[in-house]
This record gives structure tokens, sequence and C-alpha cells, in this order.
């Protein structure tokens, strides 16, 4: 069999490189919509986090203060594991 021509060659790479290219446009727009929809949930749970803090917000005032009351030290959170 004969060696392929220079432009036969040529040709075997565009249509590889057409392909690649086609691939990764693919692999490009899922990423995207990923990119998104997490932009999407992270957005959603912001919204949330701050609705809670109001709401706790509001419930630390409506908690008496008391002078007879030794304030207790704030004890750091413990990691979740």
């Amino acid at each position: 069999m004969a060696d392929p021509t220079p432009t036969a060659q040529l040709a075997a790479r565009v249509d590889r490189l057409l392909l690649l290219h086609q691939e990764l446009q693919r692999t490009n727009d899922l990423l995207t919509a990923q990119v998104q929809a997490l932009t999407a949930e992270r957005d959603l749970m912001r919204s949330k986090l701050a609705a809670a803090r109001s709401r706790i917000d509001a419930l630390l005032d409506r908690i008496p203060v008391s002078t007879d009351a030794v304030p207790r030290p704030v004890q750091p959170a413990e990691p979740a594991p």
C-alpha cells in the first residue's frame, strides 16, 4: 500500500481537528451550563442564609437584656466531621 499524499494527510489531520473542536465545544457547553446551575444554587443558598440571619437577629432582639446575668463566654462551634 502506498503512502498517502501530503494533501491526504493534511485532510485527515483537518478532519481530526474538526472532530476535536466539536467535542471540545460540546464539553464547553456542558461546563457552561453546569457553572450557571451552580451559580444559581449558590445565589439561592446565599439568599436563604441572609433570611436565616435576619430571623436569628430578630429572635436575638426579642431576648430581654438582664443586668443581673453574667455573660457566658462564647464557645467556638466545633467543625463538622
